[in-house]
C-alpha cells in the first residue's frame, strides 16, 4: 500500500462539529476499502489567501492515509463531489510523520509567548496622564525656508 498525506479545507460557514464528522465519514471510507487513517490533525479555521468559490476563510484538516490507490481515488472523488469541502490536495510521501505538523507546532508556540500575541510591549506613553499627549496640530509647523539666508 502506498503513503499519502491529505489536507482539504472546508467551507468557513460549517460548524467545527460538522468538519469532524466529515473527517470522520472520510476516515471511514478508507478503512472500508482496506486502508488506514494513521493521524487526524485539525488545523482550525484560517484565512485563505485569496477567495475560493466565495470563501474568504476554510477550516483546515491533514490525514495521513495508508491505503492503496483505488481507497484514495474513491476519497478523491467523495470529496469532489461533497458541496462543503473547497479544495484538496493529496500528496504521496515516502513516509508518514507521526510527529506533530508544523502547523500545530508554531500554534502551540503561539500559545506559550507571554503577554498574548504582541509580546509584552508596554505603554508607549508611559506615566503621563492623557490630557499631556500631543494631538494633532498641537506642534507648531516649521517655518518654510526658501533656500535664501538672512
Amino acid at each position: 500500500m502506498a503513503l499519502y498525506e491529505n489536507v482539504f479545507i472546508a467551507r468557513q460557514d460549517v460548524p467545527t462539529t460538522q468538519v469532524e464528522a466529515l473527517t470522520t465519514q472520510f476516515s471511514e471510507l478508507v478503512a472500508g476499502l482496506g486502508g488506514t487513517v494513521s493521524k487526524k490533525e485539525y488545523w482550525g479555521l484560517r484565512s485563505l489567501t485569496y477567495r475560493i468559490k466565495k470563501n474568504r476563510k476554510g477550516h483546515y484538516t491533514l490525514l495521513n492515509i495508508d491505503a492503496p490507490p483505488a481507497a484514495l481515488k474513491e476519497l478523491e472523488r467523495t470529496m469532489s463531489i461533497n458541496e462543503d469541502i473547497i479544495r484538496y490536495l493529496t500528496v504521496r510521501v515516502d513516509a508518514l510523520d507521526e510527529s506533530p505538523s508544523a502547523v500545530m507546532l508554531r500554534s502551540a508556540e503561539k500559545a506559550d509567548r507571554p503577554g498574548g500575541d504582541r509580546g509584552d510591549r508596554g505603554d508607549r506613553w508611559g506615566d503621563r496622564p492623557r490630557r499631556e499627549r500631543p494631538r494633532f496640530g498641537d506642534e507648531p509647523a516649521p517655518a518654510p525656508t526658501t533656500g535664501e539666508e538672512e
